[in-house]
């Protein structure tokens, strides 16, 4: 029996900042700094490969499931 787990989190991400950062607000929420410019998804992809990493996982498990145009963003973790 094969048992998949889903997880929601949500983000605070600020594009174009001068250093890269991650912070864990709470269990479910972090807010992260990217150097890229929110344009063409750069900064979206930033913050995803920055997520994947601060938590361990391949990037390839992290879905972007609301705003892709806006600084607060839920992912799917799955």
């Amino acid at each position: 029996m094969l048992i998949e787990i889903v997880m929601f989190i949500k983000l605070k991400v600020h594009p174009g900042s001068r250093k890269a950062a991650i912070t864990k607000k709470a269990e479910d929420s972090y807010e992260i700094w990217v150097r890229e410019e929110a344009e063409r998804g750069m900064a979206n992809a930033a913050a995803l490969h920055a997520l994947s990493a601060e938590l361990g996982i391949e990037e390839k498990r992290i879905m972007l499931v609301k705003g892709a145009h806006s600084p607060a963003k839920i992912v799917k973790i799955m």
